[in-house]
């Protein structure tokens, strides 16, 4: 582009002059000068021609007057870069010394403020102290930034403070007004700084601009969404919020194992007993999960009976599932059916429930008197959580340890066989 407009100018300028020789050709004209008692008269082409040769040599003159200071300076600027590079490289090769060293340099340059290496050299030497547990010359290296870089200051500061452990100070840093708007980058560290001081509310709202403005790629956006949805859940202080929290969720996320755990237990805890169940009953509706079956059965709530239906009528078409039949075995335990618990919790065993059958079987034998196969089912529980072999319980026949394994097999609306996940 400069070539394109170096060649246009001097076009246009051999145009003009040729144009201004044809006229003066034609009438050369007379230019008479007096000065000091002195005539002096020429024609005008002549005196044009005098003129400009008198110009390029004062140009000349200039050139080489300024030509050693010019040299000096692109000389220093070209250090300036080659600095700010290497102290870059090393930063990005682990060194730390040398790199803060380098940029710090390359920083205090005289041209460096004016071509913009400053605050770039800057920042990459408070990174690099940072990492070498120089605290306060990452600090000093920031606050040279604080008057003419206050958004870059503040994003760095907070980077920084994150890592540290110290997101607080890191959202005081991006909060204050004259770092607003904050830049993508900005905006991702202050949801990362609400999440870690427990505003994960505030953090989740977050997520709509962070993905109109593409701070992270479409896939860790996602995984971000679905761990900050189910702690924010969590950490709703009364039912309104948990409510409008839950609301608030994308329709696929309400069928999440982790959402609807999270959602189920603080309802749960908030004495919400009713939404606490449907919530699990229509997420295994739609669609089934180990985790959420297991979960409805251990919920701290009421309804066991309604409980104990919606799992028998589950059972129908998951007779396999481990998670069901303990569920199962627990809301029996928990009417006082033990002898319909105790024959849940063999099946669950047998479908390789491990520890957590074996603990609940232990607490149906010493709720009974049994206390010898309680024990032994208690230490069963603990080897089945080391991946140790289990003791057979007495009184155990061949016949009853079949029908413990049999499962009916499970099939699709196709008729086909479903594979058991």
């Amino acid at each position: 582009m400069n070539l394109f407009r170096n060649l246009l100018f001097w076009i246009v300028l051999a145009l003009v002059g040729a144009l201004a020789a044809q006229l003066l050709v034609q009438d050369p004209g007379v230019l008479t000068l007096d000065f000091r008692g002195t005539r002096y008269v020429t024609t005008l082409a002549a005196a044009i021609l005098v003129g400009l040769g008198i110009w390029v040599a004062l140009w000349l003159i200039w050139k080489m007057l300024t030509l050693p200071f010019i040299t000096l300076r692109r000389r220093r600027s070209r250090a300036a870069r080659m600095k700010l590079v290497e102290g870059l490289g090393a930063l990005e090769l682990g060194h730390w010394a040398r790199s803060e060293k380098l940029l710090d340099e390359a920083a205090r340059q005289p041209l460096a403020l004016r071509q913009g290496v400053s605050p770039l050299a800057h920042a990459g030497a408070a990174r690099a102290a940072a990492a070498a547990g120089d605290a306060a010359l990452a600090r000093q290296h920031l606050d040279a930034l604080t008057g003419s870089h206050p958004v870059t200051r503040a994003v760095i500061g907070a980077e920084l403070a994150l890592a540290d452990g110290r997101p607080a100070e890191a959202l005081m840093l991006l909060e204050s007004p004259d770092v607003q708007p904050l830049p993508p980058r900005g905006l991702l560290l202050r949801a990362h700084a609400l999440a870690a001081t427990g505003e994960v509310g505030e953090a989740y709202g977050l997520l709509g601009a962070m993905r109109q403005q593409k701070v992270l790629p479409v896939q860790q956006l996602d995984r971000l969404e679905a761990q900050w949805a189910s702690e924010a859940l969590r950490e709703a202080g009364d039912a309104n919020i948990l409510a409008d929290r839950w609301e608030s969720l994308p329709k696929a996320f309400r069928t999440d194992p982790d959402a609807v755990t999270a959602y189920a237990e603080r309802a749960a805890a908030l004495r919400w007993d009713d939404a606490a169940a449907k919530s699990v009953e229509k997420a295994l509706d739609e669609r089934w999960d180990e985790s959420l079956a297991a979960l409805y059965g251990r919920l701290p709530i009421g309804q066991l009976e309604r409980r104990r239906e919606n799992a028998e009528r589950w059972l129908q078409a998951h007779p396999g599932s481990p998670a069901l039949l303990l569920a199962l075995a627990r809301l029996n335990r928990a009417q006082g059916h033990w002898a319909s618990a105790e024959g849940y919790l063999h099946r669950a065993i047998a479908q390789g429930a491990g520890g957590d059958a074996w603990e609940e079987l232990g607490h149906g034998f010493a709720e009974s008197g049994d206390e010898a196969r309680g024990r032994l089912a208690y230490a069963n529980a603990l080897r089945a959580s080391r991946g140790e072999a289990v003791t057979e319980l007495p009184g155990r026949d061949m016949r009853q340890q079949l029908h413990d394994m049999a499962v009916v097999e499970e099939r699709d609306e196709h008729g086909m066989p479903r594979l058991r996940e």
